[in-house]
């Protein structure tokens, strides 16, 4: 019978084979980055800054340029909490109860991740458009949706709404319900338990979803650039103001608002890993 037999030679290819394919994946993995994320980074700074801080900070304190921030920040800052509660409700009740309709729930959730955020805008407009079904009677008492401030909410509503329960929900599922058991066979109400057992043991998942949904809600653009109208300086958000500036070839500005959008971000990006190793310290 014959045996097969490793050379040294051999015994240094097959050590050397693993290395030479981490590194080429390494570099194909840098080299992605590059062309996608780091030049295009680079690149939105560099038009940015290319008249100086001064002309940044000029196209960043322009009138229009604080409106779209004051309305980005206000979608973001009605959006969030909002859907941190029903994250936390519906998470906690597919978790925790076997209903009927739960499936369905569970599929509504996702809808936002499957509809393109400019299909969900059309829906809004066919529902509270001046011919919508809704809309001519909110029109006629004075309380516009479409073109004005409550759109442009609803519409970030609907395409972050998923990110809290999304995040909340795996958590719930991985780490059981013996602990609500116990704190309810001890006389804890259920109030009490959900506040006092539930709510801090997915705590950091509650987090990791509110900075995914306040970065989405701040960087939103499809949906709510339909509902919008582009009333400049009144229904135009940070990307969409951007939008209109690049439009009208003041590419300065435009960038100017970019880098903005690029650093909250950042920044958002920051706080993400910062509550990835919160949650994975011991």
């Amino acid at each position: 019978m014959h045996v097969a037999t490793f050379t040294p030679r051999h015994a240094t290819r097959s050590l050397a084979s693993p290395a030479l394919l981490k590194w080429g994946l390494i570099a194909t993995a840098l080299g992605f980055l590059g062309v996608f994320l780091f030049v295009p980074l680079i690149a939105v700074f560099s038009y940015a800054f290319q008249k100086g801080a001064d002309a940044w900070f000029a196209a960043i304190r322009t009138p229009e340029s604080l409106a779209a921030i004051r309305l980005t920040l206000t979608a973001a800052l009605i959006s969030v909490p909002i859907n941190l509660v029903f994250g936390l409700a519906a998470s906690w009740l597919i978790a925790r109860f076997q209903f009927p309709g739960r499936a369905l729930l569970l599929t509504l959730i996702d809808l936002p991740f499957s509809i393109s955020p400019v299909i969900a805008g059309l829906l809004f407009v066919l529902l509270f458009g001046r011919h919508g079904g809704l809309g001519p009677w909110l029109i006629e008492h004075g309380h516009p949706v479409l073109f004005a401030v409550p759109g442009i909410v609803l519409a970030t509503l609907f395409v972050t709404f998923p990110f809290v329960a999304r995040e909340v929900l795996p958590v719930l599922q991985a780490q059981g319900c013996d602990e609500e058991e116990a704190a309810l066979t001890l006389g804890a109400s259920g109030w009490r338990t959900f506040l006092q057992v539930t709510v801090p043991k997915v705590k950091w998942g509650v987090l990791y979803g509110v900075i995914l949904c306040n970065a989405r809600a701040m960087g939103e653009f499809g949906a709510v650039s339909v509902v919008s109208g582009h009333v400049r300086g009144v229904t135009t958000t940070l990307p969409l103001h951007a939008e209109i500036l690049y439009n009208e070839y003041d590419f300065v500005g435009a960038f100017a608002v970019a880098s903005l959008l690029t650093l909250l971000a950042l920044a958002t990006l920051v706080i993400k890993k910062y509550v990835e190793w919160r949650a994975d310290a011991p």
